[in-house]
């Protein structure tokens, strides 16, 4: 895969919407640089995840963003989205590339050098390293730190993306890590001027990469 792609990796969470469509904060964080979406829905039926990943796809594309889907293969195939990221209880690397085929991008979460080696031998196409500064989007989410995240982008030849608690304020924290980009929820999407934040952490990235 290209990694340019992994640059600013934003990360939805419906419960900054406030009222607000969810496609419509995801066009202001492309229009302000960023480079690939994750759609993360929790605890809704796959039928739902697919009709979310649609327009939110439409919306991607619209801009020649790649979409991922957090966790469930099924609502890739369903939506034609361009890829899922798994966690490590999730379906295995192996099973995902099986049903998905070669041209889907694979997104793997790798916590410690172990998992990412792992990974990449399962034919992962990137990790998701974290959290590095901690996050409040999931109450198991464990601190990672900065010296974690190095020794895993050296242990692996594919890129790694950083994410936990990732700011306008910290980004340039993660410096001489190795990363290939940042994956940012709140950052980008808790934030009053969606746009001006995500124009910002893409100008920081760069900066880091």
């Amino acid at each position: 895969m290209n990694k340019s792609i992994l640059r600013l990796y934003a990360v939805t969470d419906r419960s900054w919407l406030n009222g607000r469509a969810l496609e419509d904060d995801i066009e202001k964080a492309i229009k302000g640089g960023v480079t690939l979406v994750q759609l993360r829905e929790k605890n809704i039926a796959t039928d739902d995840i697919i009709k979310s990943a649609i327009r939110t796809k439409s919306v991607c594309k619209k801009h020649g963003i790649p979409l991922i889907i957090n966790d469930n293969v099924d609502a890739v195939i369903g939506s034609n989205a361009d890829g899922v990221h798994l966690g490590q209880s999730d379906m295995s690397i192996s099973e995902a590339r099986k049903i998905l085929g070669k041209n889907k991008i694979i997104g793997a979460t790798a916590k410690t050098v172990e998992q990412a080696q792992k990974a990449e031998l399962e034919g992962a196409d990137y990790l998701g390293s974290g959290a590095i500064f901690g996050t409040t989007t999931k109450d198991d989410a464990k601190k990672m730190d900065i010296e974690t995240l190095k020794s895993i982008t050296q242990s692996v030849k594919i890129p790694v993306v950083a994410i936990g608690g990732i700011t306008g304020e910290n980004i340039l924290e993660l410096r001489g890590t190795g990363i290939s980009g940042a994956a940012v929820v709140s950052g980008i999407f808790a934030q009053n001027d969606i746009e001006k934040a995500a124009e910002d952490l893409y100008k920081k990235a760069g900066e880091i990469i």
